[in-house]
């Protein structure tokens, strides 16, 4: 089993990562092979409204300037996925809302492609639009008839600076959570 993480923070292993590897350490545990992709640096272009995945139904976007793509590739082969952001202005980042909108219209067009994959969402806090963040995140799985696993609260780290989210323990602790239980749902998908 494979578990595909796409991390839409514009910082490279920042706290979005960070938060994410927790998620991987206990996938890890249970064998599961985990995998993770960062936007950092990356220029995703949005949804132009071409239609033509519909037209297509290759599973991919027509636009082939960027990793959206590939991404999906990663996304399909997969048994799961973990989908992370920190907050920018009490949503996604502007490149992972750009992927949400071209990967879920591809998917919508070849027949919900990732229905009944395993989808979670990580998200990394100053302090406000933690909560908006995670919905727009599963606003993607659900639509998608994707199966999503709870933790122990919803799937959020406190930090702003690069590493600050290590002293949210019980943000850590949801991460950790969050990764074994949806080792076991795979598991149990996979029986």
């Amino acid at each position: 089993m494979k578990v595909v993480a796409i991390n839409g923070s514009a910082r490279k292993d920042g706290n979005t990562a960070i938060l994410i590897n927790y998620v991987f350490d206990e996938l890890q545990k249970e064998n599961i092979e985990t995998e993770l992709v960062q936007f950092a640096g990356k220029n995703i272009e949005g949804c132009r409204a071409c239609r033509v995945c519909f037209e297509n139904k290759d599973r991919h976007c027509v636009n082939n300037n960027d990793i959206v793509n590939e991404c999906i590739d990663k996304m399909l082969e997969a048994d799961g996925m973990v989908i992370g952001s920190p907050v920018y202005f009490s949503d996604v980042t502007g490149n992972l809302k750009s992927f949400l909108e071209r990967a879920g219209y591809v998917s919508r067009a070849n027949g919900d492609m990732f229905k009944r994959k395993v989808g979670a969402a990580v998200v990394a806090v100053r302090r406000g639009g933690a909560i908006h963040t995670f919905d727009s995140i599963n606003h993607f799985f659900f639509i998608g008839q994707m199966i999503v696993p709870g933790s122990i609260y919803w799937n959020i780290g406190i930090g702003r600076e690069k590493g600050e989210v290590e002293n949210d323990d019980e943000g850590v602790q949801i991460m950790r959570t969050l990764g074994q239980n949806m080792a076991w749902l795979l598991k149990k998908i996979n029986e």
